[in-house]
């Protein structure tokens, strides 16, 4: 992609804290101007969010709209009671869009659809299609599948959006009007207000804190606090499914439905920053912890479970019935930045570069049209698919299209979770070619990330007169790194690292230099053992890319039948002529001869261990996120050694 200098956008991203925040650490700007996120970000904003309207009237969202604004006849369109979901989610992404690049066709879409919002919402406030003309107005009965709240929530977040990246205050009056209408009806028992309840997908919370934060008006935060400290009291029928089970105070393991879990913990940790509740806080920690250390797939993915989109017991982690909805890795990637943030502790950006790099971006296709609800991490020899929202096999769109615009917002605003400043300086979580910027202080980067290990840091900016310290992340999987910073030299023997962050302080001038090497040799990784799905399997990972194998690079058979052999070397190939332009990985292996045992496929154990037989063959891994994207076929992440 050519190089353009990149304007480095304000640090008021999704997340902008508070003035009296409790957080440890705050967003800070960057800019992408080149490179692996440049390129993603680019076919994002030149392919998927133009196309987003079409799409939008194709499905029925917007007809909706105009027949709830009286502009138009026929029947509600779309199967669910929250298709409003999938116009606001677009547009927040054509928002943040627009935050970067002033480009007039789409200011004139997001112009014509913020109208068609206005248009559609009542005197008081109320906005839902869905209720308004299929349910001919009743509000508040359903609040077990209704989605009414989780449609304001996103309603809000479109608009501080929209507000924050344009200045512009129609579609943040439209949301306050909503807000305002849902404070006066929602409420405990003491509080006079007629409804004591909650929704059935947290998403309202989370928004309601934004709006605190851009309007200033304390009772949207009083009343997120109010939804959060309500789930759990079973005014849903206690179910896990509905994050109604336990209070999330007292809750020790994450459950039910991934992405209401995920979107009510990153409310948690929202309110925790503003109001600095050390029990919220607590909880956020220990549920993180709970899910990465048993429910987190080798991608970042999250949800076991194809039946109510559940993450699972612990340790179920299955390859091909995995569900790892687009949603729940972007749910994910919200939450553990807002927990880096609070915390100041450097692995919530391990796991988001983890859950970027593969759980996340598998969900869209390389030219930005094909979308993948679910995420697995095999698909057998021989499947077959009827197509639908949980395909192994791309989708235009969907039915239930919550995910196409969503990874659409998170790209358009992914240089909001890339670097962090406090007091002492500059803290950069993800690596990018491009600036960051912190207070007083800029730093130019130049990498080929994840491609290659090497980032060359440049000082732009500093304070002439003072120390401030420079924090570069230094990721889990790294086994070796080296940091040349002047005449000084470190790795990991002497390295001044704290919480996985690599500290360099000093008065810095502009010119400084540091450069950081990250090792990215391949290596094979193994499952906790509990893991039964893959218990005598590997992967292939190179630096944040899990890798898989594709039927496609293996002619005269599938991948069923494929044994790796652990003990040989593996190599890296590079390949601009594969997937636009890739690294592979190439490893040895076997084709097994598997004997015929007629009509019954079980044997008796001999007690003996052969090595694998058959022919050899040689294994072409590619990333996990390119996967999909030529022809049908079989895939498979973890791989059998014996």
């Amino acid at each position: 992609m050519p190089r353009t200098r990149s304007a480095l956008p304000s640090p008021t991203g999704p997340v902008r804290l508070g003035p009296d925040t409790h957080a440890a650490l705050r967003p800070a700007a960057a800019g992408i101007d080149a490179g692996f996120w440049h390129a993603r970000r680019a076919t994002n904003a030149r392919v998927s969010i133009p196309q987003g309207p079409g799409l939008l009237e194709s499905a029925g969202n917007l007809h909706n709209l105009r027949l709830a604004a009286g502009a138009a006849e026929g029947g509600f369109r779309g199967a669910y009671p929250f298709v409003d979901t999938d116009v606001y989610k677009w547009l927040e992404a054509a928002a943040w869009q627009l935050g970067q690049d002033a480009d007039e066709s789409l200011a004139t879409e997001v112009d014509r659809i913020v109208s068609l919002v206005a248009a559609a919402q009542q005197a008081d406030g109320y906005l839902n299609t869905w209720f308004q003309l299929v349910k001919g107005g009743e509000r508040y009965r359903d609040l077990r599948w209704g989605h009414e709240l989780y449609c304001a929530g996103h309603l809000i977040q479109a608009a501080v959006a929209h507000h924050r990246a344009t200045g512009r205050a129609e579609l943040l009056d439209v949301a306050r009007g909503f807000a305002d209408h849902i404070d006066s009806v929602f409420g405990l028992p003491a509080s006079g207000r007629p409804i004591d309840g909650i929704d059935g997908h947290p998403e309202v919370e989370t928004a309601l804190v934004e709006l605190y934060r851009e309007t200033g008006e304390r009772r949207y935060l009083d009343l997120a606090g109010y939804f959060v400290d309500r789930h759990g009291h079973g005014l849903l029928g206690g179910e896990a499914y509905c994050q109604d089970r336990v209070p999330l105070r007292e809750a020790t393991d994450v459950e039910g439905h991934a992405v209401r879990q995920l979107y009510l913990l990153a409310a948690a940790a929202d309110l925790a920053a503003e109001t600095g509740d050390a029990e919220l806080r607590a909880a956020g920690e220990r549920l993180w912890h709970s899910m990465t250390t048993a429910k987190t797939h080798l991608t970042g993915g999250l949800g076991a479970h194809h039946d109510q989109e559940d993450f699972g017991d612990p340790y179920e982690l299955p390859n091909e019935r995995a569900y790892c909805e687009t949603c729940a890795a972007i749910a994910s990637v919200q939450w553990s930045w807002r927990l880096a943030l609070l915390t100041g502790e450097a692995r919530y950006s391990d796991l988001i570069e983890r859950t970027l790099y593969n759980g996340f971006l598998a969900g869209v296709s390389l030219d930005g049209e094909r979308w993948l609800y679910v995420n697995p991490l095999q698909v057998r020899d021989g499947h077959t698919d009827s197509g639908g929202d949980q395909s192994a096999r791309r989708t235009r769109w969907f039915r239930c299209a919550c995910c196409p615009p969503n990874a659409m917002r998170l790209l358009a605003s992914l240089e909001h979770y890339l670097a962090s400043g406090d007091d002492r300086g500059l803290q950069i979580h993800q690596y990018v070619t491009g600036r960051y910027a912190a207070g007083p202080v800029t730093v130019r980067a130049e990498t080929d990330y994840p491609w290659h290990g090497t980032v060359a840091l440049t000082v732009e900016e500093t304070p002439a007169d003072r120390p401030w310290t420079l924090s570069l992340r230094i990721p889990q999987w790294a086994r070796e790194f080296r940091v040349r910073c002047g005449t000084r030299t470190y790795d990991r023997t002497d390295a001044p690292l704290s919480d996985g962050w690599l500290r360099l302080e000093r008065t810095w001038a502009p010119g400084d230099q540091i450069v950081l090497e990250l090792g990215l040799e391949p290596r094979l990784t193994a499952a906790d053992p509990r893991v039964d799905a893959v218990r005598g399997c590997v992967a292939i990972e190179r630096g944040p890319l899990v890798h898989c194998l594709e039927q496609v690079d293996h002619p005269g058979g599938g991948l069923d039948d494929i044994v790796l052999d652990p003990t040989r070397p593996l190599a890296v190939k590079h390949r601009p002529d594969l997937l636009g332009g890739i690294t592979t990985v190439v490893a040895a292996g076997r084709r097994r001869s598997i004997p015929d045992r007629g009509w019954w496929p079980y044997a008796e154990v001999d007690g003996t261990h052969p090595e694998p037989d058959g022919e050899p063959v040689e294994l072409t891994a590619v990333p996990y996120h390119a996967w999909a994207n030529r022809e049908d076929g079989s895939m498979r992440v973890w791989l059998p050694t014996s």
